[in-house]
C-alpha cells in the first residue's frame, strides 16, 4: 500500500494545475461561474418569472433579483418536493439536504441536483485531497481509511424520486461504490440516528481499522475517543491508530477545542479546516500553514459579500472579489446550481489573503452580542475561551453567552453559561482572563469596559457536564451538525437553558 503514495502526489499535482487555472484569475472565473447559473436559470419559473434572458449585466442581475432568504425560496422549494420540475433549477431535483438552526423547530430542506454533487460538494473535496497531497507528497493519507461521523438523519423518502437526509447523508448515500473501501465505518452506523448506540458501534466497529484521517465535528468527535480509549485501556489515540495524520473540521471553530485533542491524540497529527455547508462546498485550506481557507471560485456557486451594516437594511448592497477587503465582516450570499438565487446564508466572513482569495468564518447575523455597542462576534468569544482555558490550565467543553441589561444601580455585561471539561482552580481568575482576552481582541468592547462605563466584569455560571448535549437532545437535536448558538442578542436562549437545568 505504501507504493500507492507516489501515484497520488502524482495525480494530485496535476489537479493543482487545473485548479491553478481558475486560481490565477478568480475574478473572472467567478463571473463564468454566474453566466453559467444565468443560462441554466433562464429555462425555469424562476428565472422566466424574472426575465434571465434580458439580464444584460451583474448589475441587473441584481436589480431583478432581491436578496433572498429560505422563507423567499419556501413556495417554490415545496413544490419541487412534490416531484415539480424547472422550478428553480434546470435539470431534475431529487435530493434535498435537511438543515435545521437549533434554536428552531422548522427544518430547512435544500435542493441538491446533480451539478451540485459533481460539480460541488464531490469536485471539492477532491481538491481538498490534491492541496494535502501538494503539500505533504508522502503522505500515506489513501494507504488507510478515513473515519467519518456523518449525520445524525436516515434517508427519508417524500415519494418515489424524492428524499431527504443531512447532507452528509445524501453525499455518502450518492457517492460511488469504491469511496466505500476508502472510508469507515460502513453506512449502516455511519447514518444512525440515535447518538448513544452510534457512538458505541462507531467505536466498535473503527478499533481495528487502519485508520488515517478523521472528519467530523469536534465534539462528538471527542466523545467517540474517549469511548475508544476506554475500551480499549490506551492513553491516547495515537497508540491504536498510529498511521493517523490528518484530522478535517468545520461547521463549528475548532479554536476551544484544540487543546483538548491535542491531549487525547498524543501525538502531532495535521489539522485542516473546511467550510462544507448544506448549501454548497465553499472553502478549504489549501495550507495547513496559512490562516484561513481558500475559496472555491470554480464550483458552481457564485459569490456576494454584504457588509454587515447592510444588514435588514431596505436595499441591501452586496460587492464582488475584486471589492472586498481584509478583516472585514461580510454576509455571504451566494447562487448555486442547487437553484438558490442570491441566498443569504446567515454565516459571516472575513478575508484573511486577497492574494489568494482566503476566508474564515468569523460568526453567524444573528449570534453575536451588540447590546451596548461592543459588536462581539463568535470569532472574538471562541479566541478569547481559548486564551482563558490555556492561561488557566482548564477545558472547556461548551458555552452561550448574552447581555445582561443596565439595572438600577447596575450597569450591563455578559452573562455566560460554561460547561467545563477541566475547571479552572480559581474560576474568577479565569473571567478575569476571558476579559482581557476579549478586550485584547476587540477594541469596541474594551472601550465599553473602560472604567465600567457601559460594561463590567462577565458574569460566569459554570453549568453540569453534558448540559448542553442535554439541552440539544431535548429538543431532538442531538448529534450531527446541530450546535448551541455561542452567542445571542437577547436573553431568551440562555434564559431557556438555565431553566433547563434547574
Amino acid at each position: 500500500m505504501r507504493l500507492l503514495s507516489p501515484a497520488i502526489s502524482r495525480l494530485a499535482r496535476l489537479r493543482i494545475w487545473s485548479i491553478d487555472q481558475w486560481l490565477n484569475d478568480p475574478v473572472t472565473t467567478q463571473f463564468s461561474v454566474w453566466q453559467d447559473l444565468i443560462g441554466a436559470g433562464q429555462y425555469t419559473e424562476f428565472g422566466r418569472q424574472y426575465q434571465f434572458s434580458q439580464i444584460q449585466s451583474l448589475g441587473d442581475y441584481k436589480k431583478r433579483i432581491r436578496i433572498n432568504d429560505y422563507d423567499a425560496l419556501k413556495p417554490y422549494i415545496d413544490r419541487m418536493m412534490k416531484g415539480e420540475e424547472n422550478i428553480l433549477w434546470n435539470t431534475p431535483i431529487n435530493w434535498f439536504a435537511k438543515s435545521s438552526g437549533t434554536t428552531s423547530d422548522r427544518s430547512k430542506f435544500i435542493p441538491i441536483s446533480e451539478e451540485s454533487l459533481k460539480e460541488n460538494h464531490y469536485k471539492a473535496s477532491k481538491d481538498v485531497l490534491a492541496f494535502y497531497y501538494a503539500t505533504h507528497p508522502n503522505s500515506d493519507l489513501l494507504t488507510g481509511k478515513g473515519l467519518i461521523i456523518g449525520g445524525s438523519h436516515q434517508i427519508n423518502s417524500v415519494n418515489e424520486e424524492v428524499h431527504y437526509g443531512d447532507l452528509s447523508a445524501v453525499v455518502l448515500q450518492n457517492s460511488p461504490f469504491w469511496s466505500n473501501w476508502l472510508r469507515t465505518p460502513d453506512l449502516s452506523i455511519a447514518l444512525m440516528d440515535e447518538w448513544e448506540s452510534k457512538i458505541e458501534k462507531l467505536a466498535h466497529a473503527t478499533i481495528n481499522e487502519n485508520v488515517t484521517s478523521m472528519a467530523g465535528v469536534p465534539t462528538w468527535l471527542i466523545v467517540l475517543i474517549r469511548r475508544i480509549l476506554e475500551i480499549t485501556g490506551k492513553s491516547t489515540i495515537k497508540e491504536v491508530w498510529p498511521s493517523l495524520e490528518l484530522y478535517m473540521h468545520g461547521g463549528v471553530s475548532f479554536v476551544p477545542y484544540k487543546q483538548q485533542f491535542e491531549k487525547l491524540v498524543g501525538d502531532h497529527i495535521n489539522y485542516l479546516e473546511m467550510y462544507n455547508a448544506s448549501e454548497g462546498f465553499f472553502a478549504a485550506q489549501d495550507d495547513i500553514d496559512k490562516e484561513g481557507m481558500l475559496l472555491m471560485c470554480d464550483h458552481g456557486v457564485f459569490y456576494e459579500f454584504m457588509p454587515v451594516s447592510e444588514y435588514e437594511s431596505d436595499e441591501p448592497r452586496t460587492i464582488q472579489l475584486d471589492e472586498v477587503e481584509v478583516g472585514k465582516n461580510y454576509a455571504l450570499v451566494i447562487t448555486t446550481t442547487g437553484g438558490l438565487w442570491r441566498y443569504l446564508i446567515g454565516d459571516t466572513i472575513q478575508f484573511t489573503s486577497l492574494d489568494p482569495f482566503r476566508i474564515k468564518v468569523s460568526g453567524r447575523l444573528k449570534h453575536y452580542i451588540n447590546a451596548f455597542g461592543e459588536e462581539v462576534i463568535v470569532d472574538n468569544s471562541d479566541q478569547a475561551i481559548a486564551i482563558a482555558s490555556q492561561k488557566t490550565n482548564s477545558i472547556v467543553n461548551d458555552y452561550t453567552a448574552a447581555p445582561v441589561y443596565f439595572s438600577e444601580g447596575d450597569n450591563g455585561a455578559h452573562e455566560w453559561l460554561i460547561e467545563f471539561e477541566k475547571e479552572p482552580e480559581n474560576l474568577e481568575v479565569f473571567v478575569q482572563e476571558l476579559d482581557k482576552a476579549l478586550q485584547s481582541i476587540n477594541s469596541d468592547y474594551e472601550a465599553k469596559r473602560h472604567r465600567n462605563i457601559a460594561l463590567r466584569l462577565p458574569l460566569v455560571r459554570v453549568v453540569p457536564k453534558n448540559t448542553f448535549s442535554n439541552w440539544l437532545d431535548s429538543k431532538g437535536k442531538l448529534g450531527g451538525q446541530h450546535k448551541v448558538p455561542r452567542l445571542s442578542n437577547n436573553r431568551e436562549l440562555l434564559e431557556e437553558i438555565i431553566t433547563f437545568i434547574s
